[in-house]
């Protein structure tokens, strides 16, 4: 056995076995740090991008077993964009202050839709032509989003947390398919965080906002 093996194996065991499906410990593993960050950023705490990073390397390897090539090498894609967004949270403000929420402007959204509409053609062709993947389209629509929504997550702008729902929808059915239930269900619930999220974010702009007017 390999050394890359003596490291996978733990993870590929089997935690728990619920209505007939087996549960990985990576999913698990998947499941305690995807519902921790994702309340945390609800809360604005910077600590959200090192439990995601984690949370990005433990679906890395999941998501690789499971056949969803695009959403595995997405981890990696998060990482990077995790480290810019805790710095920009730290320090991405006015004077290096902490950055508050924002807006998306019309230039903007011009340009992530641009970019969706390309990153999804690209991304489902490449899918197709280069991977055995059995659902090429819905792996890139869904990863598509997930880092448009990412991009606004790290300069805090609200409407990230529509984009998040977006890929939600999708996801949800998607993992079923694959047979990885408790990351459906972990995704079901990620619904119901960004709610609250952009809740949360909504009214910390108003707040700013009226500070702002009273000063």
């Amino acid at each position: 056995m390999s050394a890359v093996d003596l490291v996978l194996t733990p993870f590929h065991t089997t935690a728990v076995v619920a209505f007939g499906a087996s549960t990985s410990w990576g999913e698990v593993v998947g499941f305690v740090t995807g519902a921790l960050c994702v309340w945390l950023v609800a809360r604005q705490n910077p600590w959200n991008w090192g439990i995601g990073i984690l949370n990005n390397l433990a679906f890395f390897v999941l998501f690789l077993a499971s056949g969803l090539y695009a959403d595995s090498g997405l981890q990696v894609v998060y990482v990077v964009l995790a480290l810019y967004g805790w710095w920009a949270w730290l320090r991405g403000g006015d004077r290096r202050s902490p950055l508050p929420v924002s807006t998306t402007t019309r230039p903007q959204w011009l340009g992530l839709l641009a970019a969706g509409v390309a990153g999804t053609a690209l991304l489902t062709w490449v899918l197709s032509t280069w991977t055995p993947s059995t659902v090429p389209l819905a792996d890139a629509v869904t990863t598509v989003l997930s880092l448009l929504a990412t991009w606004g997550q790290t300069r805090k702008k609200v409407e990230c947390w529509w984009l998040w729902i977006a890929a939600d929808v999708i996801y949800v059915p998607l993992y079923a398919h694959k047979d990885l239930w408790l990351t459906a269900i972990l995704y079901l619930g990620f619904l119901g965080l960004c709610v609250v999220g952009l809740r949360a974010w909504t009214s910390a702009l108003r707040v700013d906002r009226a500070e702002r007017v009273a000063a």
